[in-house]
């Protein structure tokens, strides 16, 4: 017979189950000092450790990547960034045999614990994050993990100042924002960016408006502004959907656009060149940031990947949806 101690015997001497066990020589999960301290102790006793083949089993590459959005479904739905920013990772993930695994959370609870199940489970060799946090603790939380992972989202002033320059030289002074959650760290940049902007013209915004990205909340964060006295003579929002949504809003209320409301948004999606009158946006060229984003996860999953183009700056791109004030 083999005498030898197995993880049952580890997990029975130390009093816990043998997935914190595996949690405490895999580094995996949520353990705590005493707890860990007890499984090691056990451990030595017992004179067992980890066989080196099933260590190299759960250490296996899965050619998966993980993304975990945490939005409500409806949302996502709606929501054509996210189409454009997985088109550009599986345009570099697909043609060398990686996969996109994509999760959605309701809150950063759930988040994290996927995040655990999956690298506990093997199931993952990297993760994309999207959607950067004040005090984010997804980053320390993937690296304790052992999951290499991108942050998407870089902010960057460019496109907002093109944005409102465009509106000054049209003429206008009465400008609107309508921004994303303020715990995203590219909603508050952004605004931030935008005031400094309108400061630099002596100009304070005309209102900025807080809201997330649904339908329902962009529509009536726009009849917010307009119900204003004055009304602002043109919105910035913060991304295509909700300024097609605000678009629609104005319509509705009785209001020419750009005639009597000047519309910009944020992403250059496709469905801004589908709507009458056509967005002027600024282009964050998702595509290629989600391309660069997986060539960076290949890279470090240990892939020979060629070096591509950089995602470009945003840049504004002119259409008819703004006018002269």
């Amino acid at each position: 017979m083999n005498n030898r101690p197995t993880i049952k015997d580890v997990a029975a001497q130390a009093g816990v189950s043998t997935a914190a066990v595996s949690k405490v020589f895999n580094n995996t999960g949520r353990i705590s000092e005493p707890t860990r301290l007890r499984v090691l102790d056990a451990a030595d006793r017992l004179g067992w450790s980890p066989s080196a083949s099933a260590s190299a089993l759960r250490r296996a590459r899965t050619h998966t990547v993980a993304m975990v959005v945490r939005r409500p479904t409806d949302v996502l739905g709606t929501d054509p960034h996210f189409s454009e920013l997985i088109t550009g990772l599986e345009s570099e993930l697909s043609p060398r045999g990686y996969g996109l695994l994509l999760h959605l959370a309701g809150d950063v609870r759930e988040e994290t614990a996927l995040y655990e199940r999956l690298a506990a489970e093997n199931r993952v060799d990297a993760a994309v994050l999207t959607e950067h946090r004040a005090d984010d603790p997804r980053p320390p939380l993937l690296e304790r993990l052992g999951l290499p992972a991108v942050l998407l989202g870089t902010a960057h002033r460019e496109g907002v100042v093109e944005a409102v320059r465009h509106l000054l030289d049209l003429g206008h002074r009465r400008i609107g924002y309508v921004s994303g959650p303020t715990e995203l760290v590219h909603t508050r940049f952004r605004q931030q960016v935008f005031e400094d902007a309108l400061a630099g013209a002596g100009l304070t915004p005309a209102a900025v408006v807080h809201t997330d990205f649904t339908e329902a909340a962009a529509t009536a964060a726009t009849g917010q502004l307009l119900a204003r006295e004055p009304r602002p003579t043109a919105i910035v929002y913060a991304n295509d959907s909700m300024a097609v949504c605000g678009i629609g809003a104005a319509q509705r209320a009785g209001l020419s656009v750009p005639g009597e409301l000047s519309v910009v948004g944020y992403d250059n999606l496709p469905l801004g060149r589908w709507i009458h009158p056509r967005l002027t946006t600024v282009d964050q060229h998702v595509r290629q940031a989600g391309a660069a984003a997986a060539r960076t996860l290949l890279t470090q999953c240990g892939e020979v990947v060629p070096t591509g183009p950089p995602a470009e700056h945003p840049r504004l791109v002119v259409r008819e949806s703004t006018g002269s004030a």
